[in-house]
């Protein structure tokens, strides 16, 4: 069964920069696409970036395009984000996920794609 574990959220001031991990400890780490999503209190839970199983392919949100980049190394079954000019919006709890499925822009998107979710990490961004 695959399990998902996130690391590297905390609290940050807007402007700074966090970089989440999360680590699959099942095996076939390489097959799967990756993605980060998040959820502010009282919002829906929202994509952030996507990447597909070589590394070579990525997407991300408006919101976060420019600020944040996410990378895969398949030798150590961890997939990251790294953020930048964090904003208090950035406020979240951060949820890495994987998926099997073929990785198309709108697939890789959509939370609903996406069976294998880890707990989560807190991220907060003062002002």
């Amino acid at each position: 069964q695959v399990q998902l574990v996130e690391s590297g959220g905390g609290l940050v001031q807007a402007g700074g920069s966090l970089r989440l991990s999360c680590a699959m400890s099942a095996g076939g780490f390489s097959a799967y696409a990756m993605a980060w999503f998040r959820q502010a209190p009282g919002k829906e839970r929202e994509f952030v970036a996507t990447v597909n199983w070589f590394g070579s392919i990525t997407y991300y949100a408006d919101s976060v395009k420019g600020r944040f980049a996410i990378s895969r190394d398949n030798a150590k079954n961890t997939v990251y984000l790294q953020m930048f000019n964090l904003k208090p919006d950035d406020t979240a709890v951060y949820y890495c996920a994987a998926t099997l499925m073929p990785f198309t822009r709108t697939d890789s998107q959509q939370l609903s794609s996406y069976n294998n979710w880890g707990r989560g990490t807190q991220v907060t961004v003062s002002s």
